[in-house]
């Protein structure tokens, strides 16, 4: 184990991101108290190193530090969703409009809808969800910019905690599936602009089914 004492930046940073990757993948889950134990155990790390990865995902909003309680997955709030879906659609509107068929991002895309077809096939929602984050995050790599690629994936992350508070998974993930198909087949087809405002409705659509399933879900709760 990394033992007590100063963590080095690119340590920490490993952490984050591994955090965050189990973010995106929803195996962490919204409100969820995280053990300092036996995270620091799993990535045997010490826990000087991973309380500094958990500020790093605090400051990024994806983890929040209650005092005398511990660190817990953040919760978004509706604001935070109207605010995450504004950027979608500036960074994956933009990146399908000027995109072109050859892009080495376009095999990804093809990857996650075949990958997301056949998690539909066994039911494993949660599959779905990873597989529709993929295909998003192919969509910003058509831009070829490392950097807007690097500030998606803290938006897939506060993105699959919108998800992880909602109750029914499927009627969540399974219209897209079909809708990434379709944007895909206008990007291979030579029509970014078609792919791009499909993305735009396709956004539109997902915003509201969420904004409206937190409502529901806050009034059963309340």
């Amino acid at each position: 184990m990394n033992g007590a004492g100063l963590s080095s930046p690119s340590l920490t940073a490993r952490i984050a991101a591994a955090l965050r990757d189990q973010l995106i993948a929803g195996e962490l889950k919204p409100g969820e108290r995280l053990s300092e134990a036996a995270l620091a155990a799993r990535f045997d790390v010490s826990r000087n190193t991973l309380r500094e990865a958990f500020r790093l995902l605090t400051k990024d909003g994806l983890l929040r530090h209650e005092p005398n309680r511990g660190v817990f997955v953040a919760v978004p709030s509706a604001a935070s969703i109207l605010d995450i879906y504004r950027v979608r659609r500036l960074l994956e509107c933009k990146a399908l409009a000027r995109a072109y068929p050859g892009h080495p991002a376009v095999a990804r895309m093809q990857a996650a809808v075949t990958e997301g077809r056949a998690r539909r096939e066994a039911r494993d929602w949660q599959g779905v969800g990873s597989a529709n984050m993929r295909f998003h995050a192919a969509v910003v790599d058509l831009a070829d910019s490392q950097r807007l690629s690097d500030f998606f994936a803290q938006v897939a992350a506060e993105l699959r905690l919108c998800f992880g508070q909602l109750h029914d998974p499927e009627l969540l993930h399974v219209p897209y599936i079909e809708m990434n198909a379709a944007i895909l087949a206008d990007l291979e087809a030579g029509r970014p602009e078609a792919a791009s405002q499909a993305m735009e409705r396709y956004l539109t659509q997902s915003e509201r089914m969420i904004l409206a399933a937190l409502a529901r879900a806050s009034r059963i709760d309340g």
